[in-house]
């Protein structure tokens, strides 16, 4: 068995793209592999800024010989008088073989000639050959680039390349226009520490070779190291290291010989907010911030006048590096004090008048404009929530001023901290406490997995800032299709969902979205008259998608609760946010107790049956649709009385969202239903007397609207 080794080298490569790239060859290489039959013991796929490898261990010289089964043409074309045709003929030269070897079986679709062949193994270093450059070339990324006068695309020119088969190079050539990459034995070490090439005797050696030349090309490894070094560097000064998993990842990436260096700053520039130093740590400069250990403080850390930084140079000069580290960390913290000085000058309201210079989208005006119609539907959300008094005005201040703070120097210099410098700034000013926390929470969440809103005014400004964006792209036409999603309205209408079942929140969501939609349109004459239904059908597969990937309901259960084209549930779901979150963890929970199996062979045939009915779906009272005057079986007064009896329980259940009383109602009609359709006294639904037949479809039908309560059994799938 042989290793293999692909190393291509590279100008320094972006972080993203280096991650990205791994995962694809981690993917797709093993698959490429087995598509050609080439078994093997493992694929490592290794990365540093300045190249990407794979190892692969445990290869055979050749392809196994293999048995192959090809399906030739039908046996009509095939033979005439049992004698081969030239389509016989044709597909026997094309696979090499004579007449004698096809035979005839039959198909599904008739009699076709197969013939089963020995495929020969061919040479793993033909194959190899042939993969690499498609390993290459087939990679996908952002901003791709041409280099050279060639139409080759890769994140960064390529330099160089290595393949090696065990000890023999496995001789690959990428052109690209007039240059040619010839792959060789020779790589390259560390720019700093190892400027001399890296001979590679054989491909076991890899790792070994570029450890040799102070390159750590395993970026698990590489992590590990640093996650050490940082944690050990903040501890020399009595602290510990805040390790971001993503500012982590970023920083493997973008060094071959990690070396943690441990910088200091004026302690003076810790009056400025914590957030402001760490904005500037971490998504400016990369480096960790060292906060102060909780127990020797005692209370949440806070942090200290250091920062790790990641160098990719001379362990041996740390202490310049730190030097010129420094340098630059106190040149960016002066301008934030100047900033967060300057902005606090004056108040957060005295901001507003320049929102109309900032734009929110061109066809949509300024941000002050904006403002304005977030003050119109947080309006509408706090007269729908009945929210009054001292927390109305609340929403109402918080509403006017949650975006002031866009157009404050430190914002403009850090966008990452809207909403943050809002809330300081409010408090700086002396807004209330709630005004400015809601300013903060508004712009929650600001990725997947970040908290949602957690005070009464923050929900209600951040509920009105999403519905207002939803609204608006929508109304112009800007509707979500496939992965582009440039104003992350899926984001913003999953947070609308999330937030109104975390708080539960009494939403009419369709009553809002009409309200709103309607405001639009009056103001923008040229809208789609569809928007409102545009707005709905995407917040209904918001819901749809959440209770599935997120809370976990059976996909049928989900088709069950709203419903399969049913205008009548798909508005209740709107209507009531809430309820449709109950009934579908409620139905979730009887499929996984079992009760579930207790009514559904009932409740789905009379809603099978009834669909022969002309009732309508809301009804309840049978003494409004039934005529017992028309009853000939005993069978159908105990039906009628039990649909009396269950009225009550079914008002009760959906008044109060206890639907588990419906189930129990409903499985204790069960076997008087049974005799009604199957036992001694059954009746034949189907007379052929119009009014009886109508008289007893109605009995069912009123039992299906009695479940429909709850959901529509329809779409649900029958318990195995």
């Amino acid at each position: 068995m042989a290793t293999f080794l692909l190393e291509v080298g590279t100008e320094e490569l972006p972080a993203g793209f280096l991650d990205s790239a791994i995962t694809q060859w981690r993917s797709r290489i093993p698959d490429s592999l087995a598509e050609h039959f080439l078994t093997n013991d493992a694929v490592y796929v290794y990365g540093t800024p300045r190249r990407l490898a794979v190892v692969i261990e445990g290869l055979p010289v050749q392809q196994g010989d293999r048995e192959e089964e090809i399906k030739g043409p039908p046996a009509s074309a095939a033979y005439k008088d049992g004698k081969p045709t030239k389509a016989a003929e044709g597909f026997a030269k094309k696979q090499g073989v004579e007449l004698d070897a096809l035979e005839i079986r039959p198909t599904e679709k008739g009699d076709f000639v197969f013939l089963r062949k020995t495929i020969t193994g061919r040479l793993t270093t033909d194959i190899l050959q042939e993969l690499v450059p498609q390993w290459i070339s087939k990679l996908e990324g952002k901003r791709l680039m041409r280099w050279g006068n060639g139409e080759m695309r890769f994140s960064r020119p390529l330099r160089w390349l290595v393949a090696l088969f065990d000890p023999d190079i496995l001789p690959i050539q990428l052109d690209n226009g007039s240059e040619s990459l010839t792959s060789d034995r020779i790589s390259s070490g560390h720019r700093v520490l190892h400027p001399q090439p890296v001979k590679i005797a054989t491909a076991s050696d890899y790792i070994q070779s570029l450890e040799n030349a102070f390159v750590s090309v395993d970026p698990d490894h590489r992590q590990s190291i640093i996650q050490d070094q940082v944690k050990a560097a903040a501890a020399k000064v009595g602290g510990t290291a805040d390790i971001s998993p993503d500012l982590l990842q970023e920083v493997t990436n973008l060094v071959e010989w990690p070396t943690a260096v441990l910088g200091k700053f004026d302690e003076d520039f810790l009056i400025l907010p914590a957030e402001v130093i760490t904005t500037v740590m971490v998504s400016h400069q990369r480096y960790f911030p060292v906060l102060k250990s909780a127990e020797t403080s005692g209370k949440s850390p806070e942090l200290l006048p250091y920062f790790i930084t990641i160098s990719n140079g001379d362990p041996a000069k740390s202490d310049l590096i730190a030097l010129g580290n420094e340098r630059v960390i106190r040149a960016r913290l002066a301008d934030g004090q100047f900033f967060y000085e300057t902005d606090r000058a004056k108040p957060l309201e005295a901001y507003l008048p320049k929102l109309e210079e900032v734009t929110f989208q061109e066809d949509l005006g300024s941000m002050r404009q904006k403002v304005d119609r977030l003050c119109q539907v947080a309006a509408l959300i706090t007269e729908q929530l009945q929210i009054q008094g001292e927390q109305k005005e609340q929403i109402a201040r918080a509403t006017l001023l949650c975006k002031a703070d866009l157009v404050t120097q430190m914002v403009y210099e850090f966008p990452e901290l809207q909403g943050v410098m809002g809330e300081k700034y409010a408090r700086a000013c002396g807004e209330s406490e709630a005004v400015a926390t809601a300013i903060y929470e508004h712009y929650l969440p600001r990725n997947a997995g970040d908290k949602l809103p957690e005070t009464p005014v923050g929900q209600v400004v951040g509920l009105a800032d999403k519905l207002d964006t939803l609204v608006s792209i929508f109304g112009l036409g800007m509707i979500p299709t496939g992965s582009s999603d440039p104003f992350a309205l899926r984001r913003a209408a999953n947070a609308v969902i999330n937030l109104t079942w975390t708080a539960n929140l009494p939403l009419n969501l369709g009553e809002l979205l009409g309200k709103i939609a309607a405001e639009f349109t009056a103001s923008h004459p040229k809208t789609s008259p569809d928007l409102l239904s545009q707005l709905q059908e995407f917040f209904l597969q918001r819901i749809r998608t959440l209770l599935q990937e997120e809370r976990g309901i059976d996909y049928d259960l989900v088709n069950a609760v709203l419903g399969e084209e049913d205008a009548e549930y798909s508005q209740r779901a709107l209507e009531d946010v809430l309820d449709v979150r109950d009934r579908a963890l409620f139905l979730q929970s009887i499929r996984n107790n079992g009760s579930l199996d207790t009514i559904y062979e009932t409740v789905n045939r009379s809603a099978r049956l009834a669909k022969q009915g002309d009732l309508e779906t809301t009804v309840l009272d049978p003494t409004q649709v039934l005529k017992p005057e028309l009853f000939q079986k005993s069978s159908e007064q105990g039906f009628y009385d039990a649909l009396i009896r269950l009225m009550p329980t079914t008002q009760a259940a959906r008044s109060q969202r206890n639907y588990q009383q419906l189930v129990d109602a409903l499985a204790e009609i069960t076997p008087i239903v049974s005799q009604f359709f199957d036992g001694e006294d059954s009746v034949l639904v189907m007379d052929p007397d119009p009014e009886i037949r109508r008289n007893r479809l109605n009995s069912i039908g009123l039992l299906r609207n009695h479940a429909r309560v709850l959901a529509d059994f329809g779409p649900i799938v029958k318990p195995q």
